[in-house]
């Protein structure tokens, strides 16, 4: 898949170094609300989790993991994933992080907007959802800014990898 500015594409054993790189330059951010971080920092725990990723989307289960490269340099520059969630309805959850310093360019609404219309149109989606920890801003503008729908909150939902007990907020887009 591509937009104007990104490509999407499925997980590669030969963009694992640079999923890695992305990672330990953004491990402060992401690491206040994403528990597997601390787990992902070295070239050994980059290639079974690719080799997991390619798993799920070989046999489209779990989260269908996105790589994020930037057309213009070939940059890897986040992940975005597509969660089955009921293939039954079918539902799908949207998952993403962004690296540090691709922060600010509208990069990830980009990418939420084309992989959501991908859902819909070829998935035939009839809902997706977003989550996030209540205090996740950005991740919340993301949702807000490609249209999702704020749901509800879930009190007391989440463990943050600091130990705090958090909130966390659904935002969803559905065909009706």
């Amino acid at each position: 898949m591509e937009t104007k500015r990104l490509i999407l594409m499925p997980p590669s054993l030969d963009r694992a170094a640079m999923m890695l790189e992305a990672i330990i330059e953004s491990q402060e951010e992401l690491g206040v609300f994403l528990p597997w971080v601390p787990y992902a920092l070295t070239e050994e725990a980059s290639i079974e989790n690719t080799k997991q990723a390619i798993a799920n989307f070989e046999a489209f289960e779990g989260e269908l993991r996105y790589s994020l490269i930037e057309k213009k340099t070939g940059r890897f520059i986040g992940v975005i994933g597509l969660l089955v969630r009921d293939i039954a309805v079918p539902y799908f959850e949207i998952g993403y992080w962004l690296r540090t310093s691709a922060y600010g360019c509208g990069y990830m609404t980009e990418a939420v907007d084309c992989l959501a219309e991908y859902a819909f149109q070829e998935l035939r989606a009839n809902r997706i959802e977003i989550t996030a920890a209540e205090q996740n801003y950005p991740s919340r503008a993301v949702a807000e800014r490609c249209g999702f729908e704020f749901e509800c909150l879930k009190k007391n939902e989440r463990r943050l990898p600091s130990g705090e007990l958090g909130h966390t907020v659904v935002y969803s887009k559905t065909t009706a």
